[in-house]
């Protein structure tokens, strides 16, 4: 398998590139949908070996543009993942947060810190997944106060988007570690409450470590069609299945059969409205496109706070930029990647949650979902300046 890159020049190159998409049934990884594919978008799309012998041939004839991202994904994968039995994965500090980890090293992971840190974490539930695991969420902060404002935090809604959970194991890490000495991180712990989902789809997460490296949504059954699974992140009661989602269980963006039809998404949903008043923000993680990017994702207009918000983003996205020169693109979802209808961002905009925001993490293609270990620290460490930046603006006061 292949991963190309190609950019339509014109409205004829965007018309030839959604139909073979639609009709080879490739894998886009980048936009998430043919729906979106426009004249000087980025396009990305990894390519079986058989449709690669055919589809090549046919962007040459019909004169289209491509590049060769990755020219062997097995190879790219098993360098991602092959070291992973003869390496000590283990740090000297007992984890390691510069690899990857499976869905039961995080929940073990998780389980040892509510043990060892339980001044500062707390560990509980939201409820099952579909397949029956616990969707768990740590809450992180001094109980310094009976009443305290809240960030939410979640990753891995999307379950090839690894470097997610990577980062909300970090930004615990740097929580617990830098509590005593770091100023900024102390009065964050005092003041507010973090409740932090390190993986959000913990059944599709699981699936892209065992059977699909690829796989994006739920692992929920559908009976009519032979196909698995719900794009999480279409699934919330926003502008349910409008543009940007997909009503065919087979599609990558596929809204589910009603809102909330997940119970990932349920229970999540569940416990924010119940936390309303409390949580003034909500961050969401994904990979990969380097954006910061806040409502609306459903449609072209702009937020009622928007000054705050924009302030907010800009100043995240320069700190972010000061670690290592990485520059993220910021703004409204809609307009700066494209319309997407469902998405837990909006959701929780929607539900009175003033600054909400997803992220996109590294990179920009070259390594796309299989970002390099090597990797995960300069992007967990430039993010979590971003994360420091929006919630000490967030304690700040401006609505």
């Amino acid at each position: 398998d292949k991963v190309i890159r190609v950019v339509p020049e014109s409205e004829r190159e965007t018309q030839i590139l959604r139909a073979a998409f639609n009709r080879l049934k490739v894998d886009l990884w980048q936009p998430s949908s043919p729906f979106h594919i426009i004249e000087g978008m980025v396009t990305d799309v990894r390519v079986p070996q058989n449709t690669s012998r055919s589809l090549l041939p046919y962007l040459q004839q019909a004169n289209i543009q491509y590049t060769i991202l990755i020219s062997d994904l097995q190879k790219a994968i098993e360098n991602q993942t092959g070291l992973k039995s003869s390496r000590n994965r283990r740090s000297l500090s007992g984890y390691n947060y510069e690899v990857y980890h499976s869905l039961e090293e995080i929940q073990g992971w998780m389980h040892h810190l509510n043990k060892t840190h339980s001044d500062l974490v707390q560990m509980f539930s939201v409820g099952k997944s579909y397949e029956g695991r616990p969707l768990f969420v740590l809450k992180l902060g001094k109980r310094s106060r009976p009443y305290k404002k809240a960030v939410w935090i979640d990753c891995g809604i999307h379950a090839r988007e690894w470097i997610g959970p990577a980062f909300c194991q970090w930004f615990v890490k740097e929580a617990l570690q830098t509590y005593e000495t770091d100023p900024a991180m102390r009065r964050m712990l005092t003041q507010l409450y973090f409740y932090i989902m390190p993986v959000f789809n913990v059944d599709g997460y699981h699936f892209s470590w065992t059977n699909d490296r690829f796989w994006r949504k739920t692992r929920s059954k559908n009976t009519r069609f032979r196909c698995h699974g719900v794009d999480a992140n279409r699934n919330w009661k926003v502008k349910w299945c409008d543009e940007g989602a997909s009503f065919h269980p087979c599609d990558d963006t596929y809204c589910g059969p009603f809102p909330e039809s997940e119970p990932e998404v349920k229970a999540v949903a569940h416990f924010l409205r119940k936390h309303r008043k409390q949580i003034k923000a909500y961050l969401s993680f994904h990979a990969y496109a380097q954006m910061l990017l806040y409502p609306y994702s459903y449609k072209y207009a702009t937020i009622p706070n928007f000054s705050c918000v924009e302030s907010a983003a800009y100043n995240a996205v320069n700190a972010l930029e000061s670690a290592y020169g990485i520059r993220y693109r910021y703004g409204p979802a809609s307009s700066t990647l494209y319309v997407s209808s469902g998405s837990s961002m909006d959701w929780a905009y929607k539900n009175g949650i003033p600054y909400a925001f997803a992220f996109e993490l590294r990179d920009t293609g070259h390594f796309g979902f299989l970002l390099p270990e090597t990797l995960i620290k300069p992007t967990c460490t430039e993010t979590m300046l971003a994360v420091k930046n929006i919630t000490l603006h967030l304690l700040k006061k401006c609505h």
